[in-house]
């Protein structure tokens, strides 16, 4: 009877020392920044945000030395006008006062034409009488036919004239306007590109440089975090991962914070730390698996990267 009660006693001790399973998973939060950069090097000239500041979508941040960027958009301005002036010049012709010359010159060619074809009616007529001899009837003949063609001529000039340049000029004028205009719109880029507004709304997390420091192209100036960028990060055990899915609710409690409602949204396909053989019941036991849940729209607006977090589902 006595060893039964010792037996009993000893079975009561080892249920208690057995560890209690786990209601829930321990994890911090973490952000998801965005970095803001330029794409053209300078000096940093005017920096508009302070670290912790809160901004709104399209909210000036910085602003590096354009000088030379101004200047060139300048240039490109000057040279998509002139562009545009040669081919519009193309296609006028010549100018109103050549125009007026070109038709004097065929006013007086068809008088002169006129006069040498009543000569030319006289000659024939006293040819015919036998007053003049052949020759003279050929000079007057001559002459009519080179007036003529002196009409012709004028007249071909002035309508040349009033149509503008040849196709193929007017065409390499076009062309030349349309690279004048993509210079343009390239240095309007550039100088666009100096100065950086916020992509989305959220915190100033940080600022990289100060006034004065000169900035390589593609380097961060600010990080911005925000508020729907930032996830609670746990690590669930592998008895505890087949149960968990993306889509599922989990209730996160940070200290001094509150509650938070969260949606798992990724779950690691591999375990932290893997047990350099195989699985067996030991090894196993200590599997975790990260996971990731994120909050709804702006119930992250006053949570901080790096707070640690207790996680647990929601049935």
């Amino acid at each position: 009877m006595g060893r039964l009660v010792l037996l009993l006693l000893a079975a009561c001790t080892l249920v208690s020392c057995r560890p209690r399973p786990a209601t829930g998973w321990q994890g911090y939060l973490e952000g998801d920044f965005v970095y803001v950069a330029s794409p053209i090097a300078g000096r940093l000239e005017t920096l508009a945000v302070a670290k912790g500041a809160r901004v709104e979508a399209g909210a000036p941040l910085f602003t590096l030395e354009r000088a030379a960027e101004l200047a060139a958009q300048r240039q490109a301005a000057d040279q998509l006008r002139s562009a545009q002036a040669r081919l519009d010049d193309l296609k006028k012709g010549l100018r109103p006062s050549e125009l007026a010359a070109l038709d004097a010159r065929l006013g007086e060619a068809r008088t002169a034409a006129e006069v040498s074809q009543r000569e030319l009616v006289r000659q024939e007529a006293l040819f015919r009488t036998g007053a003049i001899a052949a020759s003279d009837l050929d000079r007057a003949r001559l002459a009519h036919e080179r007036d003529a063609r002196s009409v012709e001529d004028l007249s071909a000039q002035l309508d040349t004239a009033r149509l503008g340049a040849r196709p193929d000029a007017v065409a390499a004028a076009e062309a030349d306007v349309a690279a004048a205009a993509s210079a343009r719109q390239r240095a309007d880029w550039n100088v666009d590109q100096k100065t950086q507004a916020a992509p989305r709304a959220g915190l100033v997390y940080d600022t990289l440089y100060w006034e004065g420091e000169f900035v390589a192209a593609g380097i961060p100036v600010i990080s911005l975090l925000p508020p729907e960028n930032i996830k609670v990060r746990f690590f669930v055990p592998e008895t505890d991962f087949g149960a968990l899915k993306a889509g599922d609710r989990v209730r996160v409690a940070l200290n001094g914070a509150g509650t938070f409602d969260a949606r798992v949204s990724y779950l690691s396909p591999k375990p932290e730390y893997t047990p350099p053989v195989l699985y067996n019941r030991e090894n196993r036991a200590k599997l975790v698996f990260l996971v990731e849940a994120t909050f709804p729209a702006g119930a992250g607006r006053d949570l901080h990267p790096g707070q640690p977090a207790d996680v647990e589902l929601v049935r």
